[in-house]
């Protein structure tokens, strides 16, 4: 498979647009099949915003972007080359659009389902050719935010992880391969335990919603945007690197998991949480907030790589 090669992209939302944006970028012939019969003139508007940040990362191969076919008809991907799946978060859901490209795709052809928590064994039931089934989840948006996780159903082929790999490389994604199926996969949970901790806080009346951001985005997640908790944890053993801070610092990470919390999402928490969040964005132009979002992405992108991080 080639750069060029054509892709089709099933659902045309949030994530859907953000993948064709960068398919097309690259120089892929993109083919976007979605129902609803705005998502061309969404999807026109998604691309124009996102078209600058990807040549400013060298990802464009083009001054401007190729036109993709955009169609309510399945029967449109009947020449592509892989399929990234995008539709809606269940599962029954995800089967009958499978079962529906299945239906006009080549055998060999990969679908790569872009689910944030459903197993790929799951909507590889029914499946025509469930080998060639797995899930491929992105963070959002995906066209700026590089990682893609690869997890393997009961059926898939070893040949559909790799030429999936391939494909995410020529796309300048970082795969990452995860062993075992579990609800959320890698990434996810990892969101989710830190996402669980931050509500507890706000119900047990710790901190508001926006220290609780403060806290993130000025400590921790500095130095998560260049290393992951390990090698983070291995810095902080100074001499004895990981191993010397296990030893010296473990006992008291034990003592936190013991006392981390595990809340509900009742109605008087998600009151609370929403009324923060709301605090919080009179402080910002809330306009403005996905556009300076993705800058940010694009200039934290350009510093990694400049750092070799």
């Amino acid at each position: 498979m080639t750069a060029r090669s054509s892709v089709g992209v099933v659902g045309g939302g949030l994530i859907g647009m953000s993948w064709a944006s960068l398919f097309l970028a690259k120089g892929c012939d993109v083919v976007i099949v979605d129902p609803d019969p705005a998502t061309s003139g969404r999807f026109d508007a998604f691309l124009n915003d996102a078209w600058s940040n990807l040549s400013m990362l060298g990802l464009a191969r083009q001054d401007k972007p190729s036109t993709p076919i955009i169609t309510q008809d399945y029967a449109a991907l009947r020449d592509v080359d892989f399929v990234q799946e995008n539709g809606p978060e269940h599962l029954e859901i995800k089967r009958a659009v499978i079962a529906e490209i299945e239906k006009v795709v080549r055998p060999d052809v990969v679908i790569a389902s872009s689910t944030s928590s459903l197993r790929a064994s799951d909507m590889q039931v029914g499946a025509t050719h469930p080998d060639r089934i797995l899930v491929a989840h992105p963070m959002n948006p995906p066209h700026l935010v590089p990682m893609v996780e690869l997890v393997a159903g009961k059926h898939t082929s070893d040949k559909a992880l790799e030429e999936a790999e391939g494909y995410y490389a020529l796309m300048e994604r970082v795969t990452i391969r995860v062993k075992k199926e579990v609800p959320g996969h890698l990434a996810n949970r990892l969101t989710s335990a830190l996402y669980r901790e931050a509500v507890h806080l706000v119900a047990e009346g710790i901190a508001d919603v926006e220290d609780i951001d403060k806290a993130v985005a000025y400590g921790p997640g500095m130095r998560w945007a260049f290393m992951g908790p390990h090698l983070i944890y291995h810095l902080g053993g100074g001499a004895g690197g990981y191993r010397g801070y296990l030893d010296h610092l473990g006992p008291t990470q034990e003592h936190r998991w013991k006392s981390l919390g595990t809340p509900k999402l009742d109605d008087d928490t998600k009151a609370a949480l929403v009324a923060g969040v709301e605090r919080e964005l009179e402080k910002q132009d809330e306009a403005t907030l996905v556009e300076r979002r993705d800058a940010a992405l694009v200039e934290l992108l350009r510093l990694k790589a400049s750092y070799d991080l």
